[in-house]
């Protein structure tokens, strides 16, 4: 089988401090098959001078004002033409090796959605901590027992379009919704086990907001309903203990992390 065309897109708003080290993890990644996208609605800090810097090794610039990441997430994969997707933040980097490896998992799996897990680095690069992307469940994903870490997640370009790309009403999970919005349209989930990716954490992100947690209580309620067609009821409790119970059984790295340095969310 060939190597498929695996497509990476980047929005940039205002990230200049860490946005040449994101390109840089996209361009020097060892796959010939890619094709790289940078998306930048309008920055005033300077962001614009380091994308030109790298416009003659990026495929596609593309300068449009949006309403915010998702639509130009969408604005972005509709210049798009690889088989495979895959979105980078501006803040976060892809590790060596990173796209070569979701190419070969692409080839021996007839998975729509691949995911890898990822280092949680703080805004000078240091590592934090692992996470770790969970073995999809769509009822695992309504109780709270299961992520998938996005910068190291790829998916079906057929299988994006087919689930309407990105909600462009979602401000903050834009990336959970859109897991969701495939699952629902019959897509299959596969791990990668491997770290693909920094995420980075640092005082000014959305992870790292102090109202994370409510935010993403709110999100968790709004998910049950699209996933299970209901509003919890007086027993989801223990359902979210034993879904919770499960990620860790699966992945008992993730809850040695989980001991060691806390929760991702809020910190």
């Amino acid at each position: 089988m060939a190597p498929p065309q695996i497509s990476i897109v980047t929005v940039s708003f205002n990230q200049r401090a860490f946005l040449a080290t994101a390109i840089e993890s996209v361009l020097n990644q060892d796959y010939e098959n890619l094709e790289y996208i940078v998306v930048d609605p309008g920055s005033a800090d300077g962001s614009r001078d380091v994308i030109h810097r790298y416009a003659s090794r990026i495929d596609q610039v593309v300068f449009e004002r949006d309403h915010g990441a998702a639509e130009g997430l969408n604005n972005g994969f509709r210049h798009a033409t690889g088989e495979l997707y895959g979105f980078l933040n501006a803040d976060d980097v892809l590790f060596p090796g990173a796209v070569k490896a979701v190419a070969a998992a692409a080839c021996s799996s007839d998975a729509d959605v691949l995911s890898g897990h990822c280092m949680i680095i703080d805004a000078n690069g240091r590592a934090l901590r692992k996470s770790y992307s969970d073995r999809f469940s769509a009822k695992a994903v309504a109780n709270g027992g299961c992520v998938l870490m996005q910068p190291s997640t790829f998916f079906r370009a057929s299988m994006f379009r087919g689930a309407g790309g990105f909600s462009v009403d979602n401000k903050c999970n834009w990336d959970a919704d859109l897991w969701i919005d495939m699952a629902l349209h019959g897509a299959k989930f596969a791990v990668i086990p491997r770290l693909l990716s920094g995420f980075r954490l640092y005082p000014g992100t959305i992870t790292a907001s102090p109202d994370a947690r409510r935010r993403y209580r709110e999100h968790q309620l709004q998910t049950f309903s699209r996933i299970m067609g209901r509003q919890p009821g007086a027993l989801n409790g223990f359902t979210r203990v034993y879904y919770r119970v499960r990620k860790y059984a699966l992945c008992p790295a993730a809850l040695r992390e989980r001991i060691l340095h806390g929760p991702v969310c809020g910190r």
